[in-house]
């Protein structure tokens, strides 16, 4: 009898193992979307259908908070950064390097970002980052990242970083890409925020959200994919950067694997949670830094 037990005893450790093994969940490919002086108020499910799909299907915010001052760099800084301008030291909007010595640097010679905590944990992850505007190479760390890459007009051609990013999703199937339009900010600017033009810019950069959502089916990723659409800031008649709400309040949108259909979410966020969301979804939390403020969404614990 003996003899017989535990041959079987064995068998169904291994099938146990075995069982066990594949059915550990996947991390999820992050695909974070950002439209660069994209105001809350501004939204119009009409003007952004696949915006709206992605809500629809997913989870937001329309209260999601910028930090002070309510410019870019800053606020790219600390969605990447997990931390406010008193801890990173990217106190103006087109900051290149911190107006403040940097709280902790770890390495490359910048406060850790949330690409600086992926490359550590996972030495071989596609990381990516593509932008419109210049002055987000300085707030990524660059260094930690497997490829950077800008427009080349997009004034003239808004839809070319969507287009980029396509063929970047669909060669490299990254594990975690940073997409940053700039338009809204440049047409806000110029123009206004919520006229007929920055309207028409939210309308087109709409369909690149399209054009990417498709690149991850094509890249065979799609089912294993985070979508988060955001912004840095908002802005109204010609500016930002001070605390009106309309210059403070950014949309958060998360949806894709393992993110519940909850529609409107009610728990407050700011803009140093982002990473922190990010980090929690690719299941590295453990490497994040202590000087880190920011909180995952409870949702995606």
């Amino acid at each position: 009898m003996k003899r017989t037990i535990y041959p079987l005893l064995a068998a169904l450790t291994l099938a146990a193992s075995a069982v066990s093994c594949t059915n550990e969940p996947k991390t999820p490919h992050v695909i974070f979307i950002g439209f660069d002086g994209w105001a809350s108020y501004t939204f119009n499910e009409e003007l952004m259908p696949n915006v709206k799909a992605l809500m629809d299907a997913g989870t937001y915010t329309m209260q999601k908070r910028t930090v002070l001052p309510s410019s870019s760099a800053v606020n790219w800084a600390s969605m990447f950064m997990s931390a406010g301008p008193e801890l990173h030291g990217y106190t103006e909007w087109g900051s290149k390097t911190p107006e403040l010595p940097s709280r902790v640097i770890l390495k490359n010679g910048i406060f850790p970002t949330i690409f600086q905590v992926l490359r550590d944990a996972r030495p071989d992850a596609e990381i990516g980052v593509l932008y419109d505007w210049d002055g987000i190479k300085y707030v990524v760390d660059t260094l930690s990242l497997s490829h950077l890459e800008q427009s080349i007009d997009h004034h003239n051609n808004p839809g070319e970083l969507g287009d980029i990013a396509a063929k970047y999703i669909k060669s490299s199937k990254p594990d975690l890409l940073a997409c940053c339009f700039n338009n809204p900010d440049w047409v806000g600017h110029g123009v206004g925020w919520d006229t007929p033009e920055y309207k028409e810019m939210l309308k087109t950069l709409d369909g690149c959200v399209a054009t990417i959502v498709q690149a991850t089916k094509d890249a065979g990723i799609y089912d294993n994919t985070v979508f988060i659409v955001t912004a840095d800031h908002g802005g109204y008649n010609h500016g930002h950067g001070g605390k009106d709400m309309k210059e403070m309040e950014t949309p958060f949108i998360i949806c894709g694997k393992g993110i519940p259909v909850n529609g409107e979410f009610s728990e407050s966020m700011m803009q140093y949670d982002v990473a922190s969301t990010i980090a929690e979804l690719l299941k590295i939390s453990s490497y994040a830094p202590q000087v880190w403020i920011g909180r995952p969404l409870e949702f995606v614990k």
